[in-house]
């Protein structure tokens, strides 16, 4: 059975409907054309293809060409614990798999926010693995599954190396990962967004609506963060990866931000 796919947002559905959720909260939007649909198995059919490219040390990026819906890319962290998947991409076929497979499979999967649960379940089902999501974002989850694991509070450690963190940035559910080996690094998604000037890092409620997060939301998640030690931040997007000074780029971007709405 091939199950909906939004063409907008790329999140999939248990059963065919009119509208998206995801696409008509503020976070998102559906496009002027209208609500369009797709399913899986039509994306292979066509002129997709699976990417897995070096991001950094430990870090595989995992995509597809073209982008399809959001565009974002998935890491393969490369951990001492197991492989661990941060982040979902709506394409998946024998390909990935296998080149996935190759590199030691995964042990588990964790997703930052629902913009990116896309077809998470299929994920699921072809390396026989959990997925861990906030319970804070449970209504947003678009084709429900025992594969997916829901967890609640501050954090939770899905491995002896990993941990995952809420936030609450962009969503209530929000959530960034935390992998402590070498200098430390921060797997963020949207939640701390990694910018064209890598010198700072961004906090929106909503990105294409150009909606900031609210004050409060921000001052918590830098007071978490300052806890973790990290200097790499990988975002959401290919090649969008701040090498060094994590820690320091996120309290100097917290700090920037809470002066600018204070001035006000």
């Amino acid at each position: 059975m091939s199950f909906p796919l939004c063409q907008t947002c790329g999140m999939q559905y248990a059963a065919p409907r009119s509208d998206c959720p995801i696409c008509e909260d503020e976070r998102q939007y559906v496009p002027p054309s209208g609500q369009q649909w797709t399913d899986l198995d039509t994306l292979r059919a066509g002129e997709y293809t699976g990417v897995v490219r070096e991001q950094g040390p430990g870090v595989i990026g995992i995509g597809c060409e073209p982008r399809f819906a959001i565009g974002q890319r998935a890491l393969l962290v490369r951990a001492a614990s197991g492989n661990f998947l941060w982040d979902c991409v709506a394409y998946l076929d024998d390909e990935l798999i296998a080149a996935i497979t190759e590199l030691g499979g995964i042990t588990g999967i964790a997703i930052s926010h629902p913009h990116y649960y896309s077809t998470v379940v299929d994920w699921a089902h072809a390396f026989d693995v959990p997925v861990y999501l906030h319970e804070n974002d449970r209504a947003w989850l678009g084709r429900p599954d025992p594969a997916v694991e829901w967890w609640s509070g501050e954090t939770k450690q899905v491995a002896r190396d990993l941990t995952l963190i809420n936030l609450g940035v962009h969503f209530a559910g929000g959530t960034v990962l935390h992998w402590p080996d070498g200098d430390g690094a921060l797997l963020s998604g949207d939640i701390v967004q990694v910018i064209p000037d890598r010198k700072f890092v961004g906090f929106m409620y909503s990105y294409p609506n150009l909606i900031p997060e609210r004050p409060p939301v921000v001052r918590r998640a830098a007071e978490i963060l300052a806890g973790y030690r990290f200097e790499a931040i990988y975002g959401a997007w290919w090649d969008a990866v701040i090498p060094a000074g994590g820690q320091d780029v996120v309290q100097r971007s917290a700090k920037r931000y809470l002066d600018f709405v204070s001035s006000s």
